[in-house]
């Protein structure tokens, strides 16, 4: 049977440890610098406040009181007034000057006493230690720490606090904590990374070990954000229990409807792959414009062209997305991706989805945004992603830049094509010397589909599909040839 669980309030965390915290126990999040360990602490206590009405107490052991209130003002808590209404009360065990030096055997009895008697002024129901690491210098050998530690904890327990002690760790992947006995006194054990992987920054949650409680194992990524602060993206929580569409919609063009069958599914993910210039903005336009037949909702996230270029290329093809836009069924946002992590243009694109209720969703394109994350981090993302926009029953289309102008796999094709519904390649081809077009619906779940390779051309008015390549082999391979018709 799995003991009660006190919901932390922290977004999708309650998920992924299955229902918060253990109720009345102690819980060691371990951490290098910079993984965010004080906010989730501060942040357990403000949802507490916020969503619970549980008062809580923090102690400090490492920064100044006031410096801590500075760091969290970002996130609109108001701790100054809970301070004054009795519900968040700070303990300051922070180094002063007086304190330097130290006379006879030290122990941590007066600072218990000072905890309890904060815990039971408020009847905090929480309490934040932050960081226990940062008191043990003081003491001279690895078995004082243990026993103070564990009376630390067993004071905890007797006033039924669920607690958080957070600890340095001097590794990502290396051991638990500091001084390697902090993990064994706790209950439960969360790890924070913030690992540097090729110059990029990638933090993640990892709960290691609840006693005698369900949880998602494995690492989470996860993103800061002001107003939210800790945001956690649950990939490891994600099932696959989408509800899957009958009903098809248009790509814009009528002629690439019956190449798929008469249309893409309402719900499908669908990848558009071509070399610079083979047409997939093109295929992008006519997807939004597709938006006129129902007067659906369509948003644009262009991560490599400029809202200026996107419209003036749109009225090229015969579109006008200014209209489209004045008349509320297009929203186009350009952003390069260097600006934002992987997860928080996942967080972004989330909430723009929220406020906007768009029925369709282009990226362009995809690409661009494995210059900002590792191909681990990538995948994860396009994991996050399809799974979210499946769950909202939205149609997707990505593009994906092939590397030669005659095809060849893409990192970002090789992390996306096995979760993508619809894979359309678009490619150049020499033909006698001259350079053409083609396009080919290389796969489309649940549906019959043309396999042909067909011409295409691109004019005034967009897109215009025309017959099969007859008599040519090796197109999409990128080494064409003419193979000789028999009388």
């Amino acid at each position: 049977m799995n003991i009660e669980k006190l919901p932390t309030g922290i977004e999708a965390f309650d998920h992924i440890s299955d229902g918060g915290l253990p109720l009345g126990r102690t819980t060691l999040i371990a951490g290098s610098s910079g993984s965010a360990k004080t906010l989730f602490g501060a942040q357990f206590l403000a949802m507490g406040i916020m969503l619970f009405d549980q008062s809580g107490v923090f102690v400090t052991f490492e920064e100044q009181v006031d410096d801590i209130r500075k760091n969290l003002r970002s996130f609109n808590w108001d701790i100054d007034t809970w301070e004054k209404e009795g519900k968040w009360v700070f303990v300051d065990g922070s180094p002063k000057e007086e304190d330097s030096i130290t006379v006879g055997d030290y122990d941590l009895s007066a600072f218990r006493i000072r905890l309890e008697h904060a815990i039971n002024k408020i009847k905090a129901q929480r309490v934040v230690i932050d960081s226990i690491g940062s008191v043990f210098t003081q003491f001279p050998d690895m078995h004082t720490i243990r026993r103070e530690l564990f009376k630390v904890a067993m004071t905890l327990r007797r006033l039924h606090a669920t607690s958080i002690i957070t600890a340095e760790r001097t590794e990502e992947y290396g051991e638990i904590s500091r001084f390697g006995v902090e993990e064994f006194l706790a209950d439960n054990v969360i790890i924070l990374r913030n690992v540097l992987n090729k110059e990029k920054r990638r933090r993640t949650i990892e709960i290691l070990k609840f006693r005698g409680s369900n949880h998602i194992k494995g690492e989470n990524p996860f993103t800061i954000i002001p107003d939210k602060a800790i945001v956690i993206i649950p990939l490891s929580a994600m099932e696959l229990k989408q509800r899957s569409s009958h009903v098809r919609v248009t790509s814009g063009v009528p002629k690439l409807d019956d190449m798929c069958g008469g249309g893409f599914y309402r719900d499908s993910i669908i990848l558009v792959s071509g070399a610079t210039g083979a047409g997939k903005t093109l295929l992008v336009a006519n997807f939004i414009n597709g938006i006129r037949e129902k007067g659906e909702r369509c948003l644009l996230m262009a991560f490599e062209e400029s809202r200026e270029q996107l419209f003036r290329n749109a009225k090229g093809w015969g579109q006008d997305f200014e209209k489209l836009e004045e008349d509320g069924y297009l929203k186009v946002v350009c952003i390069y991706p260097e600006v934002s992590s992987l997860e928080d243009h996942f967080i972004n694109i989330q909430e723009i989805v929220k406020s906007f209720k768009p029925d369709r969703i282009a990226i362009d394109s995809l690409s661009a945004l494995t210059r900002t994350s590792s191909e681990k981090g990538f995948r994860e993302f396009i994991i996050a992603l399809t799974s979210f926009l499946k769950h909202e029953e939205i149609t997707g289309m990505f593009t994906a830049t092939t590397p030669l102008l005659t095809g060849g796999a893409s990192v970002t094709e090789g992390n996306i094509s096995t979760i993508t519904d619809t894979i359309i390649l678009l490619r150049y081809v020499e033909v006698y010397g001259e350079m053409q077009r083609a396009i080919s619906v290389l796969k489309m779940r649940g549906s019959k589909h043309d396999a042909a390779i067909r011409q295409f051309t691109i004019d005034s008015q967009g897109m215009n599909i025309g017959e099969p390549f007859n008599g040519v082999s090796g197109i999409l391979t990128g080494n064409p040839v003419v193979v000789k018709q028999n009388n």
